[in-house]
């Protein structure tokens, strides 16, 4: 029972979060504004989202082949099926509690191909590893590319107003600068502290291990049989994301001159959105609507676009999810029968 409150307690946390965040934007939208969002809604163009869609599908279904080949090296081959809807069953979890997923779907290779549950774990966070270096690369990349608009927002968007506030008046540039290096000063200094902290704090001694576990995840990529296949589906599924994102632009007629470098920046920003709050529900649109800022989309249509690309992602993973979870026994049943 306890545990059952805790659960309730923590998606309430979570999805009060994400109000919160729906709250906080539309209160500063005029009644026209929200009226041209929703007219937005009526006269976008759903073949584009149908197309994101499907080519969320084809990543999720990567992503399952993926997984599999992690487990090939220990001596299991489980099927196909049953680690896609694994996958999806997973990501449906992860709408409810963060990191549920993860525990979800290995449960269920544990249960249906008799998988000890570590060693799949083990794998989910080698997965965890190589998605994040995907993520730290082009984060980087997409700062790289973009530094100017980045740098001409913040000066808009944040230096000017507290130049204004506060009366004064100094170089942006080297404004920009001293800050950035600051930042990083500031992180170096934080993980040392975390680090020499994480020999008292059993929180941080957690933290440490999966840390530790990330590193062993890179390592076990060596006894994959086929590593550029798993490059490929590595590239694969990130290029598919981005994709996900950018044909969506092209259901609206104000975002269909956008390039690939404004979907980059949707999908790094927002991703870091989804990382934030669960499921990223709303906040996700909130960012993308300042991400397209950058790009002279204003505020009603970029959160629009936000609401078209977070709204065809998640209804996607609900309905594989729930079909997963209807197909999953019915579909083993019968192997078993076969059998």
């Amino acid at each position: 029972m306890k545990n059952k409150i805790s659960t309730i307690a923590r998606f309430i946390f979570f999805l009060g979060i994400g109000i919160f965040f729906i709250w906080l934007f539309m209160r500063n939208l005029t009644h026209d504004q929200k009226k041209e969002i929703m007219l937005s809604f009526r006269k976008a163009n759903y073949a584009w989202i149908v197309l994101a869609v499907l080519l969320g599908i084809l990543s999720h279904l990567l992503r399952s082949l993926r997984w599999k080949m992690l487990m090939e090296p220990m001596g299991y081959i489980p099927r196909s099926s049953n680690v896609f809807f694994a996958v999806m069953i997973g990501y449906l979890a992860n709408l409810v509690l963060p990191r549920l997923g993860e525990v979800s779907r290995c449960g269920i290779l544990t249960r249906y191909e008799k998988i000890p549950f570590t060693k799949s774990f083990g794998t989910v966070i080698t997965e965890r590893a190589v998605d994040m270096i995907m993520f730290f690369i082009l984060f980087f990349t997409t700062i790289y590319i973009q530094s100017d608009r980045l740098s001409s927002y913040i000066q808009t968007r944040v230096y000017d107003p507290l130049a204004a506030k506060f009366q004064f008046t100094i170089d942006f540039s080297a404004f920009f600068i001293f800050v950035s290096i600051g930042i990083g000063l500031v992180l170096i200094a934080g993980l040392i502290i975390l680090w020499r902290l994480m020999r008292r704090s059993a929180f941080l001694q957690k933290l440490k291990a999966q840390i530790l576990g990330f590193l062993e995840g890179i390592k076990s990529l060596g006894s994959i049989k086929q590593p550029l296949l798993f490059i490929f589906y590595s590239l694969a599924i990130w290029t598919l994301y981005l994709l996900m994102a950018y044909f969506v632009f092209y259901s609206l007629a104000d975002t269909a001159m956008l390039g690939l470098d404004a979907g980059l920046g949707v999908l790094i920003f927002g991703s870091i959105g989804i990382m934030v709050v669960q499921g990223g529900i709303g906040i996700y649109p909130a960012i993308v609507a300042e991400t397209l800022i950058l790009y002279s989309i204003s505020k009603t249509t970029g959160y629009a676009m936000g609401w078209l690309i977070w709204s065809s992602q998640t209804l996607t993973v609900i309905c594989l999810g729930i079909l997963s979870l209807i197909l999953l026994p019915l579909l083993n049943k019968t192997a078993n029968v076969k059998s």
